[in-house]
């Protein structure tokens, strides 16, 4: 029988060959895949980031605040009398001036009234001229003995109640006449009107409510809380301040105004006191009730590097940016920030005009990756107000910590934890559903003072 194992046996020959041929390709073979394998491999694109060129821009010192719009006179048109309304002699939301005839009630039953009451004094006033007659006659005939001073005292007594019923009569009279002036409803005081609530045909009186409401327009007033540290900070300070005002679309009001009221009492719900501007409103852009953004500023103007606040991070060493050089990779800047201006924050030192700095994308690069970059819209002039969420109008003096930046514990890998910003970007939120759901960043929770990385993939194993 052949021997498959000895080496002198041409089966072991062969073997020996063969397995000689494959200790040498086979590692040939997986080096040429290895080769292969990066021309065929896709390299991914640089994330994209959008960024704001920094240009100087000129900040008038002050505060901002949310406001509501009040009218400086507003008037509720009521039924004083009771009866069916005859009448609308106006177009509703349209402009009035006082005295302008607006509502008719039914007026026929009340001028009978009236006819009546006249014809009621008329009476009156021939009974007393009776009585004046027979006073006189009287006391010619008791100078003569003809009649006792007793019927002279009786003739004087009924003279009186005569006159007293004179002025009865002329007061019913007049009570007759104003109802039937409440008849006609009339605009005490210039303004817009707003829509009837009752139709002609409708029965109204004083319980009725409100017919139509005229507010004023021209001026008008903006309220607005501002808290007791900020008026004990600014207090002493010489100077006007100048009222601005921010509409709801964004737009800076075009007519500045004037502090005109402080309240006298603190709310001692949130610490702050109530004060009111006044401002010209010849256009009546500004509206009754309104919300809008409103700044006080006091002082000179001055040109300064300003931020959106989207684009501020910050970790355990303090307040920092991202920006793209001129190679197109991020780099990192640690900047030192002033005050709070609108929606902006003044940057005091760390940045040079024409930085590029990044304000969305931030969540997708670190220092030194290189990005696609996009310009992003003009920054808004520090400047100007905005619109600010109740927070931000009762927070004096806050600094950047303070404005809408959350500090939030993140811990990777055991390490020491470190601070990090959780904006209000609209990319955060777009990116919010995603992150819930497992797709792309992992989701993080705080557990006590530690935080549990939970994935896409932890989640499949578990």
């Amino acid at each position: 029988m052949t021997s498959w194992s000895g080496p002198t046996g041409r089966a072991g020959r062969t073997l020996l060959m063969r397995l000689a041929v494959l200790v040498f390709v086979a590692p040939l073979a997986a080096c040429d895949q290895a080769a292969e394998a990066p021309a065929n491999t896709v390299s991914a694109p640089p994330p994209a980031v959008t960024v704001l060129s920094l240009q100087p821009t000129e900040v008038t010192p002050g505060f901002s605040f949310n406001g509501r719009v009040v009218a400086v006179d507003e008037v509720q048109l009521r039924a004083r009398v009771t009866r069916f309304l005859e009448q609308r002699l106006f177009e509703e939301g349209a402009d009035v001036d006082a005295g302008d005839l607006l509502f008719v009630i039914e007026q026929a039953p009340y001028q009978a009234v009236v006819e009546q009451r006249r014809a009621e004094l008329a009476s009156a006033e021939a009974n007393r001229a009776n009585t004046a007659v027979q006073l006189q006659r009287g006391e010619e005939l008791v100078k003569s003995k003809n009649i006792p001073q007793a019927e002279v005292d009786q003739r004087r007594a009924a003279d009186q109640m005569a006159a007293a019923k004179i002025l009865q009569a002329q007061a019913a009279l007049k009570q007759a006449q104003l109802n039937l002036g409440y008849t006609e409803i009339r605009a005490p005081i210039a303004g817009r009107i707003s829509r009837a609530d009752f139709s002609s045909g409708n029965l109204v009186g004083p319980d009725s409510g409100a017919l139509a409401t005229i507010v004023s327009q021209d001026p008008i007033y903006i309220t607005f809380p501002v808290s007791q540290r900020q008026l004990l900070a600014h207090r002493g300070e010489r100077g006007d301040p100048v009222v601005r005002v921010t509409l709801p679309d964004g737009t800076l009001y075009e007519h500045p105004g004037k502090l005109n009221f402080l309240d006298v009492q603190v709310d001692p719900g949130t610490d702050t006191l109530t004060v009111r501007a006044e401002l010209p409103n010849p256009h009546r852009l500004l509206m009754d009730r309104e919300f809008v953004g409103v700044r006080v500023e006091r002082g000179e103007p001055k040109r300064v590097l300003a931020l959106p606040q989207a684009a501020i991070q910050v970790d355990q060493a303090g307040p920092y940016v991202l920006i793209v050089g001129s190679d197109d990779k991020v780099e990192e800047r640690r900047v030192r920030l002033g005050a709070l201006e609108g929606v902006q924050v003044v940057v005091e030192d760390g940045l040079n005009e024409g930085d590029r700095v990044i304000v969305e994308g931030i969540q997708k690069v670190r220092p030194g990756m290189a990005v696609a970059v996009s310009e992003g819209p003009p920054v808004r002039p520090a400047g100007q107000p905005a619109l600010q969420p109740p927070f931000g109008s009762t927070a004096p003096g806050r600094t950047i910590t303070q404005a809408r930046l959350a500090l939030v514990w993140r811990s990777r890998d055991d390490a020491a934890p470190q601070f990090s910003v959780s904006r209000g970007s609209a990319e955060a939120q777009a990116a919010k559903p995603r992150v819930e759901a497992g797709i792309g960043e992992p989701v993080r929770s705080r557990t006590a003072s530690r935080e549990v990385v939970s994935s896409s993939s932890s989640r499949s194993r578990a």
